[in-house]
């Protein structure tokens, strides 16, 4: 068919939207955004976001809404916008995600709905991303905010963790009726989304907006509260009066290489660096006390190839890093990181040390780090990832000379709740043991998902099964049985 679908807000016919050119994003320029955390992608105009939309070829059969893993209505609300409609696509987007304006910044669209338009078959996908963006912030700026309402149930509904989990299910949860409370160990929620993303990719006032939106849909917060510390889940459940629990909390303990001098000042985790920055403001410096040591004129070297290594690394050039290097034991194809943070930190002059993995970590003559002993790498055969195994070449050693070193190569489940929790069953590696399709647990009325069910993930997978969490447990409340 090459003329537009019946009913298509669209007059161009197929074969001229295909010639349209895939939108590019405005960036801020890279020789400015070094010395400043402001965000590096601008966000479409909306003319630019109209044009965009056009090139949508409006699918019998949506792949693209099939690949996302909340499931959001793409086909209608980019039709919305080529219409105009911009409230009215925000209004569709957020009938399956209630954090447009974060998953539009943060998702790895190109590993889900945008893979799978059919655009990318010859040529690049539709920007579905920024889409979802321009438009969540169309309907911030604009002071646009539906609220739904819907008769109460009586139910109550623990949450724990503010991250992209925890938030997803406790929207879809509050537009049934359920009272619902999310409790947060750190006294600033939002999880990962503020401890763990710098400013430049997702700024902080954008998540308190979206966490003020969810308030006015009925959600409460607490912060400062550790469950399975400050109060266990049987607490919860037998002395609070929650009907079901939902556990979010993520997968926050920081895997570390097991290699000499991993002790030594100035080796931090990724965890550790990152919400000394984020959480703790030193990316406000002077404004807020330097909270880490002082990177300015010194050498730092990440170590991982992942987002989190990313963020990491870029952070530390923007707080005055020298030279900034990401050491990555496999080649960049590889990389677990989003294509466009590997192209914004190369703009930046981030250097990748491909192939590259570290032996040791040697001291200074006071006792700090001095640099990381490294060792070239060949690629083998694939291991149980899929990706080839790493081996070392005998004889290739090598120093980098080193001030500071961050180590992002994974994270393990935080044991707090697990060993808290009678008959919560856990797997080989410790994370808490689900229904990969419900979300249920070994307790009765008690879920769990995202990172603290699958390991280390992105934050649309956490989302999607908060939202296949809050399925699983209003059919729980209302059918009563388990």
């Amino acid at each position: 068919m090459s003329q537009p679908p019946a009913g298509s807000a669209n007059p161009l016919p197929l074969k001229d939207r295909m010639k349209i050119p895939r939108q590019s994003m405005p960036e801020q320029p890279a020789q400015e955004r070094i010395f400043n955390f402001f965000e590096v992608n601008r966000g479409y105009s909306e003319e630019l976001a109209r044009q965009e939309a056009r090139r949508c070829l409006e699918c019998a059969k949506p792949t693209c809404m099939d690949n996302c893993p909340v499931g959001v209505k793409v086909r209608e609300f980019v039709q919305s916008i080529v219409a105009g409609d911009f409230r009215g696509a925000a209004a569709i987007i957020r009938q399956d995600n209630v954090l447009p304006a974060i998953t539009g910044r943060v998702c790895p669209q190109e590993d889900h709905c945008e893979a799978a338009c059919k655009l990318h078959k010859k040529g690049e996908s539709l920007g579905i991303g920024y889409l979802e963006r321009f438009v969540a912030d169309y309907e911030q700026r604009m002071g646009i905010r539906h609220v739904p309402t819907a008769a109460a149930t009586g139910r109550k509904v623990a949450i724990v963790g503010s991250g992209p989990a925890g938030l997803s299910a406790a929207g879809d949860l509050v537009q049934k009726g359920h009272r619902v409370c999310v409790f947060e160990a750190l006294h600033e929620l939002g999880g990962v989304l503020v401890y763990g993303i710098p400013e430049f990719r997702l700024p902080k006032q954008i998540i308190r907006e979206q966490l003020d939106y969810m308030r006015a849909m009925g959600v409460e917060f607490e912060t400062d509260v550790v469950v399975g510390r400050t109060v266990t889940i049987d607490e919860l459940i037998e002395e609070e009066g929650y009907d079901a629990v939902f556990i979010a909390t993520g997968a926050g303990s920081p895997l570390f290489l097991g290699i000499p001098g991993e002790h030594l000042n100035g080796v931090y985790s990724a965890n550790e660096f990152l919400t000394r920055i984020n959480l703790m403001h030193a990316w406000q410096f002077p404004a807020y006390d330097q909270p880490m040591v002082d990177l300015h004129g010194k050498d730092l070297a990440v170590i991982g190839g992942g987002n989190t290594a990313l963020d990491a690394i870029r952070s530390a050039l923007r707080l005055g890093a020298r030279k900034a290097y990401v050491l990555y034991r496999r080649s960049e194809a590889e990389m677990p990181a989003r294509a466009e943070e590997v192209k914004h930190a190369r703009q930046e002059g981030i250097e990748f040390h491909m192939l590259t993995g570290p032996l040791e970590f040697l001291p200074d003559e006071k006792g700090w780090l001095g640099a990381a002993r490294c060792v070239r790498m060949a690629l083998g055969e694939p291991d149980a990832s899929g990706r080839r195994r790493p081996q070392p070449i005998a004889g290739s050693e090598f120093d980098v000379p080193l001030s500071v070193a961050v180590i992002a190569v994974g994270t393990s489940a935080n044991p707090v709740i697990q060993s808290t929790t009678p008959g919560l069953d856990t797997d080989n590696r410790g994370y808490i043991a689900a229904d990969p399709a419900t979300q249920r647990t070994s307790r009765r009325g008690v879920f769990a998902g995202g990172d603290i069910v699958t390991g280390s993930a992105t934050v649309i997978l956490a989302m999607g099964a908060g939202r296949r969490a809050a399925k699983s447990i209003h059919e729980y409340l209302c059918a009563g049985s388990w």
